[in-house]
């Protein structure tokens, strides 16, 4: 590291050559700019988490609208859909339900899944909500949903792929991720949306419970946007200090002339 000390009536260091200033200015100037431009990214991916935020938050409280249908599933995407108040319509098919192991603020259990067949026959996944690991049977069947036409509201959520950490095992019936493409071919669905729908609170039944969806998007961004705009300053103060130094220094040999 360079030796910015002031310099004192004893300092009887050499001046920086023009080689030396060229490549500290270099550095200096390479630091600053890539600091200045990660503080300038992060102040617009804190404006796009705001906004995001926000626009999540009037979706989640806003009336439920049709789930879309298979004339939109190709549309459906998690920047325009994912978290939609939505309301459909159809019949249980309650032989093809699936559990997905998850932790909850309710202890460890399952998602309940369970396919909902609508009037035109396609198909909507529906996680009905969360259960403890005892509500089914150690042969994995699960009480039966209710029969009939049923109207169900909530949050439309996209597909959850296979993760490295959490990876599904179909051949196994074990699931950790509400992966909709592997499950519909697991149970042998077809016509299935590419999305599934976390159910509303429902009355009347204990399990499962719907209504546990977790909302969070960490917004961590003001922190980060500070801290490259501080570093960025400390490059520029730093260089003013060394610039000053070596002012100093110069200013001191000429005084003293040569020898």
């Amino acid at each position: 590291m360079p030796d910015t000390r002031i310099p004192s009536d004893n300092d009887d260091r050499h001046v920086r050559g023009p080689l030396a200033l060229g490549l500290l200015a270099l550095l200096g100037l390479v630091l600053f700019a890539s600091f200045v431009a990660l503080g300038t990214w992060q102040v617009h991916r804190l404006a796009w988490k705001t906004a995001l935020i926000a626009h999540v938050d009037e979706r989640v409280h806003a009336a439920p609208v049709p789930a879309p249908g298979p004339a939109d599933w190709a549309g459906v995407t998690a920047a325009n859909a994912e978290y939609r108040h939505v309301r459909l319509s159809g019949t249980w098919l309650g032989g093809r339900q699936t559990r997905v192991w998850t932790a909850t603020d309710a202890g460890s259990g399952y998602w309940i899944l369970t396919p909902l067949r609508r009037d035109d026959g396609s198909i909507v996944l529906v996680n009905r909500g969360f259960a403890p690991a005892g509500w089914c049977d150690l042969k994995g069947h699960c009480p039966a949903p209710p029969t009939g036409e049923v109207t169900v509201t909530g949050l439309l959520r996209i597909s959850e792929p296979s993760g490295l950490f959490r990876h599904n095992a179909p051949a196994s019936d074990t699931w950790y991720t509400r992966d909709v493409a592997a499950i519909a071919k697991a149970r042998g669905l077809a016509d299935v949306a590419p999305y599934f729908v976390d159910a509303d609170v429902s009355s009347g039944t204990t399990w499962p419970r719907g209504g546990m969806t977790v909302i969070h998007f960490p917004n961590h961004h003001l922190n980060y946007l500070i801290t490259w705009y501080v570093l960025a300053l400390m490059v520029l103060g730093a260089a003013g200090y060394v610039a000053r130094d070596e002012y100093r220094l110069r200013h001191r040999r000429r005084l003293k002339g040569p020898g």
